[in-house]
């Protein structure tokens, strides 16, 4: 078998091995589609993540595939079941630390429960359509936490993978959804999927443009927006701050980025405002939402797909998730591209 694995800080191979044994309480998944996570990339640049010297880490863990084979002691899977692994779930969160990678052909899940870390697909549900099933539900919480609702007028930083479901997941909530992104094919993307508009934030005058289309209050002497929640999926250091100035009574902020340094915040500006500014990471709950959704959702879902490559071109594969132009790329295990 094949598995991508890294070395050493910016250096991943895709090595051959020998899978362990799976004991009485394993299943063995035939990987089928595997999409590239952005925390996949931040594990390249760093060299890993729980790598001991000399060893390596396996990554990949956004994974939908067919049973392969079942232990005795496993309850309630069959082999041809057609299944999304639920990563953190898992014992050794798969690809993020642990044994297993699921960039490979064959994923070794340990101490499989169906509906915990393995949970079932409809068989008319396309394996890279379900291969989203992890970054959508990352997203589906980020939305959760932010309380959002049908009517809300929200703003969304950040229009990668998450970003980009968080505003599906948004419009399809009922919300007024304004995107921002840098990259016009991110920006572009988001009004495919329903934004009411996507600005790139260096390039307008994002107050303004926010008052145009939210409307405006007042808070104390000065002039708020109407936008009732913002949701940070970008993680530049000054959004905090932008969002604080501008932000108006018992508005709601959430920060789904993964920040690698302090952020100094203006809490005197926050206090007149007794806005909420809170985290979402994972998806504690929000898996089996996102499978029911996915049917329904099928068109859109394709059209977040931005590049399909073999396993065999996954390096490559990984060099065009890290350029702003791509949205989910994914890797087909069996060789389709």
């Amino acid at each position: 078998m094949r598995i991508l694995n890294i070395h050493d800080i910016d250096d991943v191979r895709l090595d051959t091995y020998t899978p362990a044994e799976p004991g009485d309480n394993d299943v063995v998944i035939g990987v089928k589609a595997c999409g590239i996570c952005g925390s996949d990339l931040s594990y390249i640049k760093i060299g890993g993540i729980m790598r001991q010297p000399g060893g390596v880490t396996p990554i990949g863990h956004e994974a939908a595939g067919e049973v392969l084979h079942v232990g005795k002691a496993v309850e309630d899977v069959r082999v041809g079941q057609r299944v999304v692994v639920n990563p953190m779930q898992t014992p050794s969160y798969i690809g993020s630390g642990g044994p297993e990678g699921a960039f490979t052909e064959q994923l070794l899940v340990r101490d499989a429960r169906l509906g915990a870390s393995l949970l079932p697909i409809p068989d008319d549900l396309p394996y890279d359509i379900a291969a989203l099933t992890e970054p959508l539900a990352v997203a589906l919480h980020g939305v959760n936490r932010a309380q959002a609702k049908a009517g809300d007028n929200v703003v969304v930083f950040g229009c990668g993978p998450i970003g980009l479901g968080m505003v599906m997941w948004l419009v399809d909530r009922g919300a007024n959804v304004v995107a921002l992104d840098l990259s016009p094919q991110r920006r572009e993307r988001a009004l495919q999927v329903g934004a009411q508009a996507a600005f790139d934030p260096t390039q307008v005058d994002l107050k303004a443009e926010l008052i145009k289309l939210h409307g405006s209050t007042r808070v104390f002497s000065r002039e708020a927006v109407g936008t009732d929640a913002f949701i940070d999926a970008a993680g530049a250091p000054n959004i905090l701050n932008d969002v604080i100035a501008m932000a108006k009574y018992q508005s709601r902020m959430v920060v789904t980025a993964a920040y690698m340094k302090p952020v100094e915040i203006n809490l005197g500006a926050m206090l007149t405002t007794e806005m909420s500014i809170t985290t979402a990471v994972g998806y504690p709950d929000e898996m089996p939402e996102v499978i029911a959704a996915m049917p329904r959702l099928r068109d859109t879902l394709q059209g977040m797909i931005s590049h399909h490559f073999p396993l065999d071109e996954v390096i490559h594969a990984l060099e065009v998730a890290a350029s702003p132009e791509s949205a989910k790329v994914m890797i087909n295990i069996d060789g389709e591209s």
